[in-house]
């Protein structure tokens, strides 16, 4: 089963000794239509989007003008109706797949975790990526050497073990962190 979640943010337990946790919450979504392999088209509220496609799907689910986004998720529901989260109160491991943090165009000593040369006078060499090419041959840069450019904004998976579930507030704790910034939407999907 896989749920449309938001990173709220860490916290820890108070049991001694405490556990860091992170807290995602479970979006409210409605399933629109369901196929014979439990995929499911799911839509959920994310912003202010609007066009003509999506105010059709709406249209034709008969949906309210809040519900602006639809997946495709793997769910628990037979038919169409509210998005059934009674799995996730069994459930021991999830896998959360998020954005992570977008860091923009950034150097190799951040990047790539160089060393980088001496700070003081008299050099040139500080934080820069140094040589990057052989001599005659190849005579070319190889492919996937470790240099400058756009560092983050990737999505990331990690697994994590479930402390608790609210169902009532529909509030998640996750053993651990998960990556992504606070308020940033992902998807979580049951393991076991």
């Amino acid at each position: 089963m896989e749920y449309i979640i938001e990173k709220i943010g860490m916290s820890r337990t108070i049991a001694v000794p405490s556990v860091p946790v992170t807290l995602l919450r479970v979006l409210e979504a409605k399933v629109c239509e369901v196929n014979a392999e439990k995929r499911a088209l799911v839509s959920y509220v994310s912003g202010k989007k609007m066009n003509k496609a999506i105010a059709g799907q709406q249209k034709k689910y008969n949906l309210s003008a809040a519900f602006n986004r639809f997946v495709t998720l793997d769910v628990a529901n037979a038919e169409a109706g509210d998005l059934d989260t009674a799995p996730l109160g069994e459930a021991k491991t999830l896998k959360v797949s998020l954005s992570t943090k977008g860091r923009g165009f950034t150097g190799v000593m951040k990047r790539h975790n160089f060393s980088g040369g001496p700070g003081a006078h008299g050099h040139r060499f500080h934080r820069t990526t140094g040589s990057i090419g052989n001599c005659e041959w190849p005579g070319r840069v190889q492919k996937g050497k470790k240099m400058p450019g756009h560092y983050g904004n990737t999505q990331v998976t990690v697994k994590n073990e479930i402390v608790s579930f609210d169902a009532q507030n529909g509030i998640l704790a996750v053993k651990g962190s998960v990556p992504g910034a606070n308020g940033s939407l992902g998807k979580a999907r049951i393991v076991k």
